[in-house]
């Protein structure tokens, strides 16, 4: 557990100086102040899409060596992505009324797929939970967590796939037209945010590791404990 005290404590203090630069750098000529949500919103989109990506990677490991950790880790990272995809849909919405006029619109292929990109990860969470055997609910999961990261690539170019009322990407490998003191604000709010994920998955790999040694744990049988009487001395009538 001091190895999670301890990115919580990193993750902290960068959060701190991520919220102190969003809040210091100016407004964004058009959007104002309602851009700086973006510093919560974008980061994380992209810890969603790198939690999902490890979902992948340990259910391809799994398959593999057939360890209990690496489902482990395929686990706990849905867990934190379906967060982080939640948290990023929310602020999305806050940030689209002022700005577009809605909360949400299922024409925008960027919200849409996002939505259901969540939907299919909740649906590997509900996967896991109906699943009571461990192997074969590692064996099912894996198959899905494999698959579902397809969704990955398609929400993030679905800005280029379809113009709709999101903007292509702002970042790009050129360069990008943010303002210095915003781009840096963003990069240091990404830095943060991965900590948080890094915090938040050790910690539920710890978890993960005690759940599993509960499951295989005998339950006591029902009654087991009830001795039969002592006949010793009884008289009989």
């Amino acid at each position: 557990m001091t190895k999670v005290r301890v990115l919580m404590a990193l993750a902290a203090i960068a959060a701190g100086l991520g919220l102190y630069l969003a809040i210091s750098a100016p407004p964004e000529a058009v959007q104002r102040t309602y851009a700086r949500i973006l510093h919560i919103h974008a980061p994380s989109a992209w810890l969603a899409f790198l939690a999902f990506f490890v979902t992948a990677f340990g259910s391809i490991m799994w398959r593999i060596r057939r360890k209990e950790f690496w489902d482990r880790l395929a686990a706990s990272s849905a867990e934190i992505g379906v967060l982080f995809t939640a948290i990023a849909l929310a602020t999305g919405m806050i940030w689209g009324k002022p700005v577009w006029g809605v909360f949400f619109d299922w024409g925008d292929a960027r919200m849409a797929t996002t939505a259901i990109m969540l939907l299919v990860y909740l649906g590997y969470l509900a996967l896991r939970r109906a699943t009571p055997d461990p192997q074969l609910r590692a064996a099912r999961a894996s198959v899905l967590g494999i698959v579902a990261v397809v969704q990955v690539p398609l929400v993030y170019f679905s800005v280029n796939l379809v113009r709709t009322l999101h903007q292509t990407q702002t970042i790009r490998p050129e360069g990008s037209p943010i303002h210095p003191a915003m781009l840096r604000a963003l990069l240091v709010n990404l830095a943060a945010f991965t900590l948080i994920y890094l915090a938040l998955l050790a910690g539920r790999m710890v978890v993960g590791r005690l759940e599993e040694k509960a499951e295989t744990e005998v339950a006591p049988v029902a009654g087991a404990a009830v001795l039969p009487p002592r006949l010793d001395g009884a008289i009989d009538v």
